[in-house]
């Protein structure tokens, strides 16, 4: 498991849409999301190949829904945020709940409880990082 208060490396914002968006509370979060990051990364310099953005796009919507489903209030939003090196694709998603997520057992007996465990399989790291109105979840894909 990767260390949940690892602070962020620094990472420079790609070039075209700007770096953050936010998204209001609801179930159209993570297909908006989805939409953003993948519009933001078709402007970065460095293209990533068809699977590693297939990997991003599963890591938004995880993040994404865990935020809205568990982060959020009515009339709060999301604040998604991409950033981009050389060798890795950095998404976080920041919500207002200071309680950090964590990787839950697998269990046939639930519908729910998996995006974690999505989330440390496809990312190279993650982790979550205190912030003044809450939190943000932050996952790494290598390209």
């Amino acid at each position: 498991m990767n260390d949940l208060r690892d602070s962020a490396r620094c990472c420079a914002p790609p070039s075209g849409p700007p770096a953050q968006a936010i998204f209001p509370k609801g179930t159209e979060a993570p297909a908006a999301a989805r939409a953003y990051v993948r519009d933001v990364l078709a402007h970065d310099d460095e293209r990533l190949d068809v699977d590693r953005l297939d990997d991003v796009d599963l890591i938004v919507s995880e993040l994404v829904t865990n935020a809205y489903r568990y982060g959020t209030e009515p009339g709060d939003s999301i604040l998604v945020t991409v950033l981009t090196t050389p060798d890795l694709v950095r998404v976080e998603v920041a919500d207002p709940c200071r309680t950090f997520p964590r990787i839950r057992v697998e269990s046939g007996e639930r519908a729910r409880g998996r995006g974690l465990n999505l989330v440390d399989v496809l990312a190279a790291r993650w982790g979550v990082t205190e912030r003044p109105m809450g939190k943000a979840v932050w996952a790494e894909v290598a390209r």
